[in-house]
This record gives C-alpha cells, sequence and structure tokens, in this order.
C-alpha cells in the first residue's frame, strides 16, 4: 500500500523535528533503553538534560513532583522570562507548569467537567459530532483522515466546553500546531504571532463572558477562585491555551496515528471493522500505546538525585519519553508487535502514568476516540490510504500532518 512508512532512527538528536519525521524513533529508543536508559542528552543553547527511557524511570519521575519539579515549565527550552510573553504574564502560571499544592487548586476547578461520570454523560453528543464529521466526507469519496476527520472532533468537543464556535475551536488548534514545532521548524515570529493570535482571542472570550455569562467552561474559570482570590483575566488566558491545546492534541494524533498503524498492519484493521464492539476498547489502549501522542515531559530536579543507578544534581533538567517507555520489553510482550487484543496493552502511560499531572481529560479522549473510529470504520467503505503520510514537524507532539485517503461514496444520515 503506498505512502506508508516505518519509523526508524537515522540520527541520535531527540531535539530534532526530523528525528520523529515518520513517528516514534523507536530504533532509537532501543538502544537508549539498553545501553543509556538515563541518557544525558547535549543541547545546543542550554546546558542539557537527561533523557528517560525506561517505563519504570518514566514512572517514577513523573509520579514524584517533590523531587521532580514541573516548574519553571514542561517543555526541554527554558522560558525566556525577558520576553514579552514572559513580562506579561509575571508570576502567573499555567496548570501544566505547576506543583502541588498550587497545581491542585487549579486542577480541582475544573475536574468535575472531566470525571468519567461527565465525561459518560456526553457519550450521545459525542455521536452526533462523529455522524456530523464523517457526513462531511461521505459523499466526495476523498479526504484528508487527519484534517478532516481526526482533528475535527476535539476541536468541536472542547470549543463546546469552552461555549465558543465550533468552527473557532479548530482554527484555534492550527495556531497550537505551530506552538508545538520544533526548534527552527516554523520561523520564530510566525510562532510569536500565532501565540499572540490565541491570547487575544482568549481575550475576547473573558470579556464577552464577563458580560454574558454563561453555562460554560469558560464562565466557570473567570467565576474561580484560588484560596479567596478569583482568577483574573491572564490566569484565564492560560488556562484557555491549556485547554485548547491539551484539548485537542490526543485525539487528533492517536486518532489519524491510530489508523496509520491500522494501515499498516491489515489484518488487525479487518478484525477491528469485523468486530468493533468487542475489540474497539482495547484497540484504542493499544493505539495510545503504539503512538503514543506526547513525546515528552520535562520535569526540573529539586534536590541531588539518583535514577536508574545515574546521579541527578539539584537544577537538572528530566525528560520523559513516553513512546519509548511504552515500547520496554519489561512491560510489554514483543513490544514492537501492533497487536488490539494484547493483554498487557493498558500498562501504557500515554497519559502520563499516574500521579498528579495524569492526564485530566483521559476519559473523555477515550470516549472521544472511540465514537468518531466508531463512525469511521462503520461507513467509510473500502477505507484506504492513497499517497504519503507526512508527520508534524515537532520533537513534543507526535502525529501525522496529512493522510489522504480515499473511501466509497456513501450517504449523509444527520439532520
Amino acid at each position: 500500500m503506498s505512502g506508508l512508512t516505518t519509523p526508524t532512527a537515522p540520527i541520535d538528536d531527540l531535539l530534532s523535528a526530523s528525528t520523529f519525521a515518520a513517528g516514534h524513533p523507536v530504533e532509537l529508543y532501543d538502544r537508549l533503553r539498553r545501553t543509556s536508559p538515563v541518557h544525558w542528552h547535549d543541547e545546543p543553547d542550554g546546558p542539557g538534560f537527561f533523557a528517560v527511557t525506561r517505563h519504570a524511570d518514566v514512572r517514577e519521575v513523573g509520579r514524584d513532583h517533590e523531587t521532580f519539579s514541573s516548574e519553571p515549565t514542561i517543555m526541554i527550552t527554558d522560558p525566556d522570562t525577558s520576553s514579552e510573553e514572559g513580562s506579561i504574564f509575571g508570576d502567573h502560571k499555567m496548570m501544566l507548569m505547576a506543583d502541588p499544592p498550587y497545581h491542585t487548586r487549579l486542577r480541582r476547578l475544573i475536574s468535575k467537567d472531566f470525571t468519567p461520570r461527565s465525561s459518560k454523560e456526553m457519550a450521545d453528543r459525542l455521536a452526533e459530532l462523529a455522524t456530523q464529521i464523517v457526513d462531511e466526507v461521505i459523499e466526495r469519496g476523498e479526504c484528508d483522515l487527519v484534517s478532516d476527520l481526526a482533528g475535527e472532533m476535539p476541536s468541536y468537543v472542547i470549543a463546546e466546553m469552552m461555549g465558543i464556535p465550533l468552527d473557532d475551536g479548530r482554527k484555534l488548534y492550527l495556531l497550537t500546531e505551530k506552538l508545538h514545532a520544533a526548534p527552527g521548524a516554523v520561523p520564530e515570529d510566525e510562532q510569536r504571532a500565532a501565540l499572540g493570535e490565541m491570547f487575544a482571542y482568549a481575550a475576547q472570550v473573558y470579556g464577552g463572558k464577563l458580560e454574558a455569562p454563561a453555562d460554560d467552561l469558560s464562565t466557570a474559570i473567570i467565576n474561580a477562585e484560588v484560596d479567596g482570590d478569583r482568577l483574573d483575566h491572564l490566569d484565564f488566558m492560560l488556562f484557555f491555551l491549556l485547554l485548547i491545546d491539551a484539548g485537542g492534541d490526543t485525539t487528533r494524533n492517536l486518532v489519524a496515528g491510530g489508523m496509520e498503524a491500522l494501515f499498516r498492519h491489515p489484518d488487525q484493521l479487518a478484525a477491528l471493522r469485523a468486530d468493533p464492539d468487542g475489540l474497539l476498547p482495547n484497540a484504542v489502549e493499544e493505539m495510545l500505546r503504539y503512538v503514543a501522542p506526547v513525546i515528552h515531559m520535562r520535569r526540573t530536579a529539586t534536590v541531588d538525585t539518583t535514577i536508574g543507578g545515574v546521579d541527578i544534581a539539584a537544577g537538572q533538567k528530566v525528560v520523559m519519553y513516553y513512546g519509548a517507555a511504552n515500547r520496554d520489553p519489561e512491560v510489554f510482550d514483543d513490544p514492537e508487535r501492533f497487536d488490539i487484543t494484547r493483554s498487557d496493552a493498558k500498562h501504557h502511560i500515554a497519559f502520563g502514568g499516574g500521579g498528579p499531572h495524569f492526564c485530566l481529560g483521559a476519559n473523555l479522549a477515550r470516549l472521544e476516540i472511540e465514537a468518531l473510529l466508531r463512525e469511521m470504520l462503520a461507513r467509510l467503505d473500502d477505507l484506504e490510504l492513497v499517497g504519503p503520510v507526512t508527520w508534524q514537524a515537532s520533537n513534543f507532539i507526535s502525529g501525522p500532518a496529512s493522510m489522504p485517503v480515499r473511501f466509497t461514496p456513501g450517504e449523509r444520515v444527520g439532520g
């Protein structure tokens, strides 16, 4: 089948987007796990960092927030506190880049909207959205699976939750792709412009919800208090960026990356089509393991410590590689095998592996993924890849950027 690629690791550079140009560099991960599982990695414009690739070590770092802090950032590169952005936000922290107890207080503000019960209550709406998304392409007989299918569901869902137009959710996610790009992949002025556009939109939402409150997540955040203090417009802007960003990544990249894996394993695709009710839930877990949409998260050591027998000094950067951990043979039987029936799939740590930063939207993401895949498999007959798959130019997020497909045209079923 044309357009399929097998991820390889041509260079030992975890900072370059080219290393992730065909998905996770599985050969490099394997070599690091075997020979240097806590590996010192030089950084051209920084002090360097430790790359952690074993499942047990990644879990340990992710769960121990006292030893491994999310401040000042979860990105490898340190923030520029002298920049315009740094001067604007000052001491304001994004939830993802804060530690307990402040992180816990921020998380509690929105956690009720992402509980298993709240997510399940959205099941009917997710099915409606999946129908709408497939309706938009089914008469054409061809589309881009990433932009026309995989990216629509999460953009629509977070837009509804935030109380903004659905089309705006799609446009805003395109901005986050520029923000995720690896150094040099997107010009810095374009990244700054994307960030400015995102915050300008958030400021408009803030003003609009103050004047006309609604039953949505934006209004809830605006009216929230932490330690008796009302969140201000800067807090809201950071929350808005996080939710738009995180609300799209996992679902979009999992559906697209998962379908790419299914195209490369037609026996698995055929089995899933034949028994979606029985196989889809575990198939989603295997896709999360195999695709691992988030490539890495960084922590900073707060004290001198040791990981896997390697000494880490206070202040040094420690970077967890989820795709490597999800292929650890100490945890997964024949880890390079893509098998939607595997019994150990749920041991993956695509959502962070527990701890205070375990993905808040994990339950909702699973339901979104299942709803969209179910609709695609049921209605897009003879779905096949017809061109090359290109991947996002990022060392932070892994997923296809484009994936041309065709299928037998069908009829719309929605209103």
